[in-house]
């Protein structure tokens, strides 16, 4: 069927529940920690600090600072509003670290294949920002799937390890996922314009047939159409990509993530299907 809107989050929750049989939802916000935050905040493991974001000593987390003396690594989101001398310098002066860059996880940063850097989470303000996105998925979805009991990769094993009955919850990149299934977003092209989202889906319900995937007569007329002059056009390409990018780890096309394992991975995490 065609992307639809999830409508509220908590109704939304309860159908990750009631799939009939194994299921996994990727979304497009972080999911994870830098690892130099974690080394100021001691905090080592994410899902252990999901559990009490928002409690007693970090009561403040998901509260954005107004102020740039607000910020503090258990207050480390920033700006709540865009005004005259914000700067991203006063994230990094708050919360102790020596560059914005320290900001990003590994998996954040920019790779051989031209993606570029991604933003850092704790930084609200502008079109790149994933902040905000991060606070209410976060709080809506997974700290409540968390709870009963969903999983969360990679932090709970590899993707064979946690198929079962349970929800299984991970990060995904739709600007990553771009060169994941072949679409080529030249320099000069913008997903938020019709014509450019329908010259690089062109042919791409056929490939996908190929590799066992049915789109609804519906959604390809969509594709077809480049999502259309709808507002929200760019954001039904992102989560069509978005899928594709995720059954092509679940085919086995694409590794889920480097086999390299290090001390900072219990803390940030990693986006599915990025190689590097």
């Amino acid at each position: 069927m065609p992307p639809r809107l999830v409508g509220d989050t908590a109704d939304f929750v309860d159908t990750l529940f009631n799939s009939a049989g194994p299921s996994l939802a990727g979304f497009d916000f972080p999911i994870g920690l830098p690892v130099a935050y974690g080394q100021i905040a001691g905090l080592t493991d994410f899902p252990a600090a999901l559990e009490v974001f928002g409690l007693r000593e970090w009561a403040e987390f998901f509260a954005v600072a107004e102020l740039a003396e607000q910020v503090s690594p258990r207050r480390p989101f920033y700006p709540r509003l865009s005004k005259a001398g914000v700067k991203q310098g006063d994230l990094v002066s708050g919360l102790g670290v020596a560059t914005f860059d320290q900001l990003l996880r590994r998996c954040d940063r920019p790779t051989s294949t031209r993606r570029r850097p991604a933003c850092s989470m704790f930084w609200t303000l502008g079109p790149s920002q994933v902040g905000k996105a991060a606070i209410a998925g976060w709080r809506e979805i997974i700290m409540p799937a968390r709870r009963r009991g969903a999983r969360l990769w990679p932090f709970d094993g590899a993707l064979a390890e946690l198929a079962g009955p349970r929800p299984v919850i991970a990060e995904t990149y739709p600007a990553d996922a771009y060169r994941q299934v072949e679409l080529e977003m030249r320099g000069n092209m913008s997903k938020l314009r019709q014509g450019d989202r329908h010259e690089v889906m062109v042919g791409l319900c056929d490939r996908a047939r190929q590799h066992g995937i049915t789109f609804s007569p519906e959604l390809c007329r969509q594709v077809a159409e480049g999502f259309g002059a709808r507002r929200d056009g760019d954001d039904a390409f992102d989560a069509l990509i978005g899928l594709l990018g995720m059954i092509e780890v679940v085919d086995g096309r694409r590794v889920e993530r480097p086999v390299h394992r290090g001390a900072s991975d219990d803390l940030e995490g990693w986006i599915l299907g990025q190689s590097e």
